[in-house]
């Protein structure tokens, strides 16, 4: 599973999937990976606008993990 933290400048507006992140801001999934391009950290800073991070890191899921058990 890819998870992806999202920040508008140093505070965090979200953590999740893509869907997740779309959902909460309100957004189409795609804009999600839009966020993650070059292209977009470029055309922000030509603006001088503050933008949107996007950290994205694959989670391995433990079986234990699914149902809510401690890992040991």
């Amino acid at each position: 599973m890819f998870e992806y933290a999202i920040y508008k400048g140093d505070e965090l507006l979200v953590i999740g999937t893509r869907q997740e992140c779309a959902d909460r801001l309100g957004v189409k999934p795609d804009t999600i990976s839009y966020y993650c391009t070059p292209t977009y950290r470029k055309k922000l800073k030509a603006r001088g606008s503050e933008h949107i991070a996007v950290i994205g890191e694959r989670i391995e899921i433990d079986e234990s993990m699914k149902y809510g058990e401690e890992l040991r």
